[in-house]
């Protein structure tokens, strides 16, 4: 093999004791990028700039790089791991790697194609795996039962009508799944409600109907937790309208639906739900009530997908409204209808603790029944709406929802949306 590293230790110190004829050590790197190879230790240092560090594309069982922090500062400026196209922990490379605790080392040894790079050292190694952010969202089926879809780019610009797949329906849900994947479900047919699913591949092209599972229904919301994984929850059992139901569906990595779960949480359908914080946590918010009202309350989902218990709720009782993540981590609940039955374009959004804020003053065309994705890795977009408007709104990074943008597509309401694809 290559890259053998004879008698070379992290001693109880932490500091890399190295025997003549071992590792070879190279001179103290600067740069914000590198190329390393096995059997050399690094010095990296990042007192001006952070460094991106490119492993070799081919390794043999036993390979060996360190890597350590020259000046302490990895902390400020942190290490990005690239493993160029091998995994590392038996992650693909489409994740990012970074280490940024100061002081530290990296003893990194190759342990073969399945789990990759491994580090391997006394030393507490800061692992974070961040999971890459989606980039692209499609909107699709809607109000006359179609199937039609538009794919949003990485850029917030939505894509003309792609001809439809699978059952026309209306007052679905759509969430992503597996990192870079998308799901239709449910819904209600031209006669009754469906527990149908439609798979979106990471081109965003929608795959046939794949038989149901659970109980067909429709008004209910779907979104992704765990960071990979799904879940379809709430809605009216028997057809559009109330008598709704709290029953939750969970969907695995590979786009499986799982069997009903019991209901947690007050019934209500027309709700929504989105993604927030950092380790794939998830809430479920507003939505009509079995008597005919609308709440404001909110379920807390963890990242093993349980919901928790009804959250007291904050801002104007409402329904038909949409949710994405924004900012990485945070989230954001826009537009829908109040108690009065007018159309609204208020705004709440959620930080990375879950917790919903105060009604924010909205931009846009008051509406409601559109839907909203996240996009461009750390920005949200909603798009359509009642009276059957084919018009979009953008939102930053920040959570402010922006001014109309000229519909593309079929105008239309009661759609769904979902981010697909890591590729801008």
């Amino acid at each position: 093999m290559s890259g053998l590293v004879k008698d070379n230790i992290f001693g109880s110190s932490g500091s890399i004791i190295a025997a003549a004829g071992g590792l070879s050590w190279q001179p103290i790197v600067t740069g914000s990028t590198v190329t390393v190879s096995a059997g050399k230790g690094y010095f990296i240092n990042t007192s001006s700039n952070a460094c991106t560090i490119t492993l070799p594309s081919s390794a043999e069982a036993g390979d060996q790089i360190i890597l350590t922090d020259y000046a302490r500062t990895w902390g400020t400026n942190a290490i990005t791991i690239d493993s160029n196209g091998l995994k590392f922990q038996g992650e693909t490379d489409a994740y990012t790697v970074d280490y940024d605790t100061s002081g530290q080392s990296l003893n990194l040894v190759y342990s073969g194609a399945t789990v990759g790079w491994t580090p391997s050292s006394d030393i507490v190694n800061a692992l974070e795996p961040v999971t890459p952010p989606t980039q692209r969202a499609i909107f699709g089926y809607g109000t006359g039962r179609t199937n039609i879809t538009n794919l949003v780019a990485s850029n917030g610009v939505v894509g003309n009508n792609v001809t439809g797949v699978g059952t026309e329906r209306q007052s679905l849900a759509a969430a992503s799944y597996g990192g870079d994947k998308a799901i239709f479900g449910y819904g209600a047919a031209q006669s009754s409600n469906v527990s149908v699913t439609n798979l979106v591949n990471n081109q965003g092209v929608v795959g046939a109907d794949v038989t149901g599972v659970g109980s067909a229904r429709s008004t209910l919301s779907a979104v992704v937790y765990g960071l990979d994984k799904a879940m379809f929850s709430y809605g009216a059992i028997p057809n559009v309208g109330a008598d709704y139901d709290g029953k939750t569906n969970l969907v695995t990595n590979q786009g499986v639906v799982g069997s009903d779960i019991s209901q947690v949480g007050t019934e209500r359908g027309y709700l929504a739900s989105t993604g927030y914080g950092s380790t794939g946590q998830a809430i479920f918010a507003f939505g009509n009530l079995n008597s005919g009202g609308r709440t404001a309350i909110s379920n807390l989902v963890n990242n093993q997908g349980v919901i928790q218990a009804d959250t007291s709720g904050v801002g104007t009782a409402r329904s038909y409204v949409s949710g994405a993540t924004y900012g990485g981590d945070k989230a954001i609940f826009c537009f829908g209808q109040n108690a009065s039955e007018a159309s609204i374009n208020t705004r709440s959004l959620v930080n990375n603790l879950g917790v919903i804020a105060a009604d924010a003053t909205g931009a846009g065309t008051a509406r409601y029944e559109g839907e909203a994705s996240n996009y461009g890795g750390d920005k949200a977009i909603y798009a359509y709406g009642n009276g059957f408007t084919n018009i979009s709104n953008l939102i930053n990074n920040q959570g402010v929802v922006g001014s109309d943008v000229t519909g593309v597509g079929t105008a239309r309401a009661y759609l769904a949306a979902a981010g697909y694809s890591t590729s801008a």
